[in-house]
């Protein structure tokens, strides 16, 4: 069974540079109409929409039920299903405050969206132009907290994976970089990071991605789950300080509250035997943690503990 999805991949047939042209400008349609109303009216129907993910999307639908069957064994069944559901709401609210954010917040008015907790120490070191890096998760509204800061005048980089359709990916990087932000495509990235530290910028970073075979195991709800190497060993190289930021949708609205979660500094792993090991087990202890909080805003649909430990697989 896995040979024949391998080979389906494969042979999948690649849209033409025309097909994404036509998808782009239907995307752009939509967004423009959506645009028109209200946000909160759009996040409410983002809500419908997300319980019809839910209700058609059986694959996506398993794969939620199983992660959280997984991370919170002792729940039963009607929370499982409540909370999977409602991770889908949050999937499609975040496809509206994408639409919405540079329309909305301001440098002079994100306090009528955002509220902001533990960030004064990271943005003290920023200001005196030192490097710093950020991490968070696939959780809530993950962008939120490098568009403001962005806007704040720091020197923000934010590393991103592009689309298959350059129009879309071009559109969308355009609108993270109407507050300032700067975007380095994922790929070939690490030429660009040196240079950056060393004029004192901020790297961010999504941080829960499974990172294959040559990640390093740590334990994320109970599992051990693959993370990449290059956040830690940045940081080591460097010495630099990571904030692991972390935001939480307030009821179905366009407001957040935005928190650094933890704040790991290099003098904490110097005398680690595994500093690699231990940084990155901590920050993501950390997303474990602020998870807990509401695990209805994570993204229990993505394939977080795909890559199993080698002794494991044997």
């Amino acid at each position: 069974m896995a040979e024949e999805i391998r080979k389906r991949k494969r042979n999948k047939r690649k849209k033409t540079a025309v097909e994404h042209w036509v998808n782009y400008v239907l995307i752009r349609a939509l967004i423009f109409i959506v645009s028109l109303f209200p946000v909160e009216m759009v996040l409410k129907f983002a809500c419908f929409l997300g319980r019809g993910l839910w209700r058609h999307y059986h694959r996506g639908r398993q794969r939620a039920i199983d992660n959280l069957r997984a991370s919170f064994p002792g729940k039963d069944d009607e929370w499982i299903r409540k909370t999977g559901k409602r991770s889908f709401e949050h999937l499609v609210m975040l496809a509206v405050d994408v639409i919405f954010i540079s329309r909305l917040l301001t440098r002079d008015n994100w306090e009528k969206y955002s509220t902001y907790k533990n960030a004064e120490p990271l943005k003290w070191i920023m200001a005196e132009k030192k490097p710093v890096l950020f991490v968070a998760a696939h959780y809530s509204n993950f962008e939120i907290m490098s568009y403001v800061l962005a806007q704040a005048g720091f020197d923000i980089y934010s590393i991103a994976r592009p689309f298959d359709n350059k129009f879309l990916t071009k559109y969308l990087y355009g609108l993270r970089q109407k507050s300032n932000q700067k975007i380095i495509d994922k790929k070939g990235a690490t030429e660009s990071m040196e240079q950056i530290i060393k004029e004192g910028g901020a790297l961010c970073f999504i941080a829960d991605q499974n990172a294959g075979k040559k990640g390093v195991f740590v334990d994320f709800f109970g599992r051990k789950a693959s993370t990449y190497k290059s956040i830690g060993l940045l940081a080591i190289e460097y010495n630099l300080p990571i904030g692991v930021g972390m935001s939480w949708r307030v009821d179905n609205k366009f407001f957040f509250n935005v928190e650094i979660v933890r704040q790991i500094m290099p003098e904490e792993w110097k005398d680690k035997d595994d500093p690699l090991l231990w940084i990155t087990q901590e920050y993501t202890r950390a997303f474990e943690e602020g998870i807990r909080r509401d695990p209805a805003q994570y993204w229990w649909i993505h394939r977080r503990w795909k890559t199993r430990p080698r002794e494991e697989r044997q």
